[in-house]
């Protein structure tokens, strides 16, 4: 059975559809799924150019090459494993902080 099952109608002016037409696709949204967020008391974000998206490619991509390094220098006790961990883990977190700063609705206030 589907999740959402109850229909809603609204009504708009031509201004108002063309406006939520508009917010809808700049946050990269279907209407109906940027009115659930609104009703549920998230702003959504606009949804950054591609620029974003290749750079938090390249960004995951060197967070997977330095685990996999750190896991072989530990493996091999070829350096301090420890202490380059904590810079790979320093470093996912800040990814993982990106995207959501970026990617994220906010709480509406």
């Amino acid at each position: 059975m589907r999740e959402r099952n109850i229909e809603k109608h609204f009504f708009f002016s031509k201004t108002e559809a063309q406006e939520l037409n508009r917010k809808a696709q700049k946050a990269g949204l279907s209407q109906s799924a940027l009115v659930r967020q609104l009703v549920r008391g998230y702003a959504p974000r606009e949804k950054p150019d591609d620029r974003f998206f290749e750079a938090m490619g390249q960004l995951a991509a060197l967070v997977d090459s330095m685990n996999q390094i750190a896991r072989k220098a530990n493996a091999l006790g070829l350096m301090d494993a420890t202490s380059y961990r904590q810079q790979a883990d320093q470093l996912q977190r800040f990814e993982l902080d990106v995207y959501a700063r970026f990617m994220l609705p906010d709480r509406a206030t």
